[in-house]
């Protein structure tokens, strides 16, 4: 989206301070309202997955005071809650520096300096947060195949963002299990084709899973990913889980219909992320 104005549509919410350009190789891209994120032009790039999950975590925990973001590359997911969450004080971990380097100057770009950390490491580590106050929501959008499984990306920075180089889903789910605060949600985004991959590192980290939203991508093609909600399953109390219908599966979204317009089940979904309902996020 280039234009702030679209068919009478202003963009929502303050507009960054700005101050910064893109260098030779990066572009500088909305992601939500007026912020905007760097990222290499050939390089890991934004992707509606991100968004989604931004999406769904903040609908799910809607009073997050603070947030944690884990693998969170060039900062599009956590951006983009720090857009729909004004209050709330974000923590990142991501392993690669020059993602983390992009990520700077898109907190710098936005400025949101003052309630917006990097941390630098792998998010297995246990003592990544050690001192932190525990986190009320969890969002995390790993890698979906095996390393080996999938033809690696030509830009270095993408191919952990697409294979599981440091970690699963199971690792990020018992990242997650480690630093939720009681009550705190855990939300990820993973491919349909893999639920049970997803359920089984919910289970693994003693995390009760409590939703899903399928999203198809097209009308017809099988191929969608799956949004994912859930707490530790000690703060529930007896009967919840499975004997009780858990988890709740939300009739799926579709993004797009077979001529290739915009289905209007996702229209709620672009406006809640500062996107006029007609243009693709």
């Amino acid at each position: 989206m280039t234009n702030d104005i679209y068919k009478g549509w202003t963009r929502p919410g303050p507009r960054p301070p700005g101050g910064m350009e893109a260098e030779e190789g990066e572009t500088l891209d909305f992601i939500c309202g007026h912020y905007r994120i760097f990222q290499y032009a050939k390089g890991h790039r934004f992707s509606t997955d991100d968004i989604l999950t931004a999406w769904y975590g903040t609908t799910w925990c809607p009073r997050a005071g603070r947030v944690a973001d884990l693998g969170s590359g060039i900062g599009s997911v956590a951006i983009s809650v720090a857009w729909r969450c004004p209050g709330a004080r974000i923590h990142t971990v991501e392993a690669q520096d020059i993602s983390a380097r992009l990520a700077r100057k898109s907190v710098a770009y936005n400025g949101l300096g003052d309630r917006y950390t990097i941390h630098e490491g792998d998010l297995r580590d246990p003592d990544l947060f050690k001192g932190e106050a525990p986190f009320d929501l969890v969002l995390g959008s790993p890698p979906y195949w095996p390393l080996g499984s999938k033809a690696e990306a030509s830009h270095p920075q993408a191919i952990p963002a697409r294979l599981e180089v440091r970690g699963t889903i199971a690792d990020y789910a018992l990242a997650a299990a480690r630093i939720l605060a009681p009550g705190g949600i855990f939300a990820c985004v993973f491919p349909l084709d893999q639920i049970d991959r997803a359920e089984a590192a919910y289970r693994g980290a003693d995390l009760a899973l409590m939703r899903r939203q399928d999203v198809i991508f097209k009308e017809g093609d099988p191929y969608g990913v799956g949004l994912f909600a859930g707490c530790r399953a000690g703060d529930l109390p007896d009967g919840f889980g499975a004997a009780a219908g858990f988890p709740v599966v939300a009739p799926p979204i579709t993004i797009r219909r077979r001529d290739g317009s915009v289905d209007p089940g996702i229209a709620m979904v672009r406006l809640a992320m500062g996107f006029p309902p007609g243009l693709a996020i």
